[in-house]
C-alpha cells in the first residue's frame, strides 16, 4: 500500500479535525457526520488516497480539495476562521520550540 504524500496527510488531518469538532458534513444537503469510519472515508476521498478510485480520480479529488483549502472554503475555515485552518494544516509545533 503506498504512503500518502505530505499534502494528503495535511488534508486528512484537517478533515479529522473537522469531524472531532462536529463541523464535518456529508455531501450537499447531508447532515453532520457522526460515524468515525465515514469521516475516515471522506478524509481519504478528499485527500485523493482512496483505494476504491482510479489514480486519475484521486489526483482530481486532491486538486479540488487543495483549491478549496487555498480559497478558505472548508468547514473548519467557515466555523473557526481561516487562521484556524492554516494552523491545522501547518501542524503543531514541537514542545521544545513552544517553550522558547
Amino acid at each position: 500500500m503506498p504512503k500518502e504524500s505530505e499534502s494528503q496527510k495535511k488534508t486528512i488531518r484537517r478533515v479529522m479535525h473537522e469531524y472531532k469538532h462536529g463541523e464535518l458534513e456529508s455531501g450537499g444537503a447531508g447532515g453532520r457526520v457522526k460515524n468515525p469510519r465515514q469521516a475516515i472515508a471522506i478524509a481519504l476521498h478528499e485527500a485523493g488516497a482512496a483505494n476504491r478510485e482510479s489514480p486519475q480520480k484521486n489526483a482530481e479529488n486532491l486538486r479540488k480539495t487543495k483549491e478549496k483549502e487555498r480559497s478558505g472554503k472548508t468547514a473548519e475555515a467557515g466555523a473557526e476562521g481561516r487562521e484556524a485552518q492554516d494552523r491545522t494544516l501547518r501542524g503543531s509545533r514541537k514542545k521544545s520550540d513552544a517553550r522558547h
